[in-house]
């Protein structure tokens, strides 16, 4: 074996290389420099990176994460060096923790540990409190984070595995994990080095035999040796057999004939049955549990424990003993006839609840023991399914199922662990799934109570579906027969959320306020919850904006995590002081955090500050794709559509365009139809198109009254001019007429009197109603609507010869250029252009934003940008910025795209450099 170049001036190096040619690494040479070079990219370049070992077991995935943890070490890396267990799926977090509060000195203190589990049912809040903490870490130290067989990690740990090493890009963060297969990859997650490790040669296994014998290789050995199929464990196993036995391999022993479960049959047959037990219980076991499977005191097993260990078949780390390799474990498993593992898996299961452990320890048992019937793993699979639903919601969900799979059929217990199935399979966005399942038990025609409780159950699952129309059928059915008060609460309360969407909102308020009486007189808490919110939503889609934030503000008080929808409902009564407080103080770990940076967007949006906005819109959909639940996906991509035509970048308009399409066919949702054709009309009249985009203003008027929508009322006088340049005045006079009605609705929300004045003015060409706008709309707090007008009226003074028509131009243009809407301010600047020449007056141009440099960089990008450079963490940036830890993310990855740069380390220099030039000083 070559040994591989060291640097001597760099401590360690040279005994880590003499280290490499060790017969467990025999055949990885290439391999190991692959990791060498990863682990000096990180220390050097300080940017993050992630490596797979990839094979089957006793290829060599474990000698070589050892090697570069070693080697990692030796270059001043601070480690975690953890593993996923087999039967710990239910612990979450366990496989991360396993290394993270385990080393010398560990990489976390334990206090950090009980801070996260405060948090437990936050995963988004979580994994970021977990990320900042490694990222704190990390500064000015690379750390590696190693797990070993990944394929068996539990859900949590799988999940912050897929989003932190994305988060944690710029930090000199190397993540090392090994797998038997390929990882789902999560889809953010930065470029993996992945290390398929193939069997290996024959001139590697013959350079493997010569280490372990001493000297060259009698030829029977050599064909032994094929047997291994390339597998250096095996190899290894044989040859170790072969030179304890002082055999040349030409009559090799029969347990090596048999391979690694040939180990076995010296063993005594206690000592074999103490293995088996201690296999089933998993490849890491107490002796405590063990010796309660065999019903026997643990003392008494000294003998068998030596034994095993003596053999080389287990290992005993001071806490718990283990298989030297699941190899063995499985060789052990393997040699049990299925309905011994079965009844051994059953008796763990009883024992270990008997012990007092917890649901996550019997658990896996039971999910390889329980027989239909098993009314005692009915039960532990109920609470196990509650205990982690809040933080792994499809494990909690496959769990609730397996519960109900175990409940005899006509069984009355049925219904209620269908019930709970339901609620499970919702929670994890499993709707469809979840619709089955009750659809089945429906189909037993349960008792009439029963009916409607399903029915109740199910109308979360169906509003998810956005099937208001089978949702108000359901509800209706079921309000006919229910006799339990807290159930027709709940119905009603659905029923008024399905009439939320409809046409008739005057019926949907009277069925709201009736399910709010009902939800009071029955003190159930879930049903005034749904009866607020449904008035809220039928508020905001009325246009009452007093009563939205009257029902919001209350339901906020009642259920924080509605937080949200308290600030949306204000920012349309245009109360923005009040949303900046609120989402000031929605504390370190919010529920909902995605909603919630919505809602940030949709204020930044308002205030015109449309950089902020656009990240903001970016980190909510990265967080509902981490969760893998896009129900925001269309409203975000429309909104940054619109971002887009403003400043004047038609082609990612059009890439947005791409993905709401795709989104609408992908999962039909009729709250999403008025905002894609919107956007559709937005996009066809920037092309040009304006008979086809006053079309699609013309359908969802008729289809879909887009004007009640929160999403799009902002956007009425954008919509007057698609149609009056469509050629069609009767729906820009509608359109008008519907923007006058929701101003008399809100008399003190100036936005709602400004816009009302404006459209109008637009179809009448009335220039008095132009500056009535514009004189209402400079008392609101929203600047594009207010330039918006004023270049109307700046446009019409100049047709008429005023001379105050510049002055309403530069307005416009300031704030258009403030906002960033460069486009709408090249078209104003353009204008003023015009009338200077007939002045004789020049005025400035708004500069296009470069797409690469620090010239490309947003001002909030900027701040960003010197706020990681002085040394802040994310946290710490997004607490001096007042914004998200996430959204500090989005702006570091966007500044590292257009800086072309992938570490801190890099970005500190080029910040250096730019504020030596005395570029944007005053940013």
């Amino acid at each position: 074996m070559t040994a591989p170049t060291t640097d001597p001036n760099r401590p360690g190096e040279r005994a880590v290389a003499t280290r490499l040619s060790r017969p467990g690494l025999r055949g990885r040479e290439a391999e190991l420099e692959g990791l060498r070079a990863l682990v000096e990219a990180v220390r050097d370049g300080g940017e993050g990176a992630v490596a797979l070992l990839l094979g089957e077991p006793g290829i060599g995935k474990t000698a070589l994460l050892q090697e570069a943890v070693s080697l990692a070490q030796a270059h001043g890396f601070l480690v975690s060096h953890g593993r996923a267990e087999e039967l710990h799926e239910l612990v979450p977090l366990a496989s991360l923790a396993s290394g993270l509060l385990h080393g010398d000195p560990p990489l976390l203190a334990v206090t950090d540990f009980a801070d996260l589990a405060g948090h437990h049912d936050q995963r988004i809040w979580l994994v970021e409190r977990l990320a900042q903490l490694i990222e704190e870490r990390s500064a000015g130290t690379p750390v590696l984070i190693a797990v070993d067989d990944v394929h068996w990690a539990d859900p949590l740990s799988r999940f912050a595995l897929g989003v932190m090493p994305a988060r944690l890009l710029s930090s000199p963060v190397l993540w090392l994990l090994t797998s038997r297969e390929d990882p789902e990859p999560h889809g953010r997650e930065p470029r993996t080095t992945t290390f398929p490790l193939r069997p290996l040669s024959g001139t590697a296994l013959a350079e493997l035999a010569r280490d372990v014998l001493g000297g060259d290789v009698p030829p029977p050995v050599e064909e032994l040796l094929d047997g291994a199929g390339g597998n250096p464990f095996l190899a290894a196993e044989m040859l170790a057999g072969i030179a304890a036995s002082g055999t040349d391999g030409t009559e090799p022993p029969e347990r090596l004939v048999l391979g690694v479960r040939g180990r076995l049959t010296g063993l005594r047959p206690d000592t074999l049955h103490f293995l088996r037990i201690g296999s089933v219980l998993g490849r890491a076991f107490s002796l405590a549990d063990a010796a309660a499977l065999c019903d026997r005191p643990a003392s008494a097993l000294s003998a068998e424990v030596d034994e095993a260990l003596a053999a080389a078949l287990l290992h005993d780390d001071g806490e718990l003993l283990r298989f030297r390799h699941d190899l063995l474990r499985q060789a052990v498993y393997a040699d049990l006839a299925p309905s011994v593992r079965r009844a051994l898996h059953r008796e763990a299961a009883r024992r270990l609840v008997a012990a007092g452990r917890s649901s996550g320890d019997a658990v896996p048992h039971l999910l390889k023991s329980a027989e239909p019937g098993d009314l005692e793993a009915v039960a532990l699979l109920g609470t196990a399914a509650a205990d982690v639903l809040a933080v792994m919601p499809d494990l909690g969900a496959d769990l609730a199922v397996r519960a109900l799979e175990l409940v005899p059929p006509r069984a009355p217990l049925a219904y209620d662990v269908g019930e709970r199935a339901i609620v499970a399979l919702t929670r994890a966005g499993r709707y469809t799934q979840a619709r089955e399942t009750g659809d089945v038990l429906l189909a037993r025609q349960p008792p009439l109570d029963v009916f409607a409780r399903l029915q109740s159950v199910l109308g979360d699952t169906l509003w998810h579906l956005d099937d208001v129309h089978e949702l108000t059928r359901r509800s209706t059915a079921a309000l006919a027969v229910v006799t339990d008060p807290v159930i027709r609460a709940r119905l009603t309360a659905r029923q008024a959320l399905a009439r939320s969407r409809g046409s008739d909102l005057g019926a949907a308020r009277e069925t709201g306020e009736r399910a709010l009486a009902e939800a009071e007189r029955a003190g159930d808490r879930e049903a005034r919850v749904l009866a607020l919110w449904g008035l809220g939503e039928i508020a905001l889609n009325a246009g009452d904006c007093a009563a939205a934030v009257e029902h919001h503000t209350a339901l906020c008080a009642f259920d924080s995590a509605f937080l949200p929808e308290e600030a949306v409902a204000r920012i349309h009564g245009d109360d923005f002081d009040t949303v900046r407080r609120l989402l000031r103080t929605a504390g370190d770990a919010p529920p909902r955090l995605a909603m919630l940076i919505w809602a940030q967007a949709t204020l930044n949006m308002g205030l015109g500050r449309l950089d902020d906005a656009d990240a903001d819109f970016v980190t909510a959909e990265r967080l509902e794709a981490d969760l893998d639940v896009p129900g925001n996906l269309v409203n975000i991509r429309v909104n940054r559509g619109l971002l887009a035509m403003l400043r004047g970048d038609r082609t990612a308009a059009r890439e947005h365009l791409d993905v709401v399409r795709a989104t609408v066919a992908d999962r039909p949702n009729t709250g999403n139809h008025a905002t894609h054709r919107f956007f559709e009309a937005v996009v066809a009249d920037a092309d040009g198109d304006h008979a086809a985009a006053a079309g699609l203003l013309r359908s969802a008027q008729r289809d879909h009254p887009f004007l009640r929508w929160r999403l799009l009322r902002p956007h009425v006088v954008q919509a007057v001019r698609i149609a009056l340049r469509g050629g069609d005045r009767r729906l820009a006079g509608e359109l008008a007429a519907q923007a006058a009605a929701h101003a008399a609705r809100n008399p003190a929300v100036p936005t709602a009197q400004g816009t009302a004045a404006h459209a109008s003015a637009l179809v009448n060409t009335d220039h008095g109603l132009l500056e009535r706008a514009v004189d209402i709309l400079l008392t609101g707090p929203r600047p594009l609507a207010l330039a918006a007008a004023s270049a109307d009226l700046g446009r019409a003074l100049l047709t008429s010869g005023d001379a105050a028509g510049p002055a309403a131009l530069t307005r416009a243009h300031d704030l258009y250029a403030q906002a960033g809407a460069e486009a709408e301010a090249d078209r104003v600047r353009a204008d003023l252009e015009r009338a200077s020449h007939r002045s004789g007056r020049r005025t400035g141009r708004v500069r296009p934003r470069a797409d690469q440099g620090w010239e490309a960089l947003t001002a909030s990008e900027r701040k960003v940008a010197r706020l990681i450079a002085a040394g802040h963490t994310n946290r710490q940036a997004a607490e001096a910025l007042v914004v998200s830890p996430h959204t500090v993310n989005t702006h570091l990855a966007s500044i590292f795209r257009k800086l072309d740069v992938r570490s801190r380390v890099h970005l500190a220099r080029i910040v250096l450099a730019e504020d030596d030039t005395g570029t944007d000083a005053a940013d």
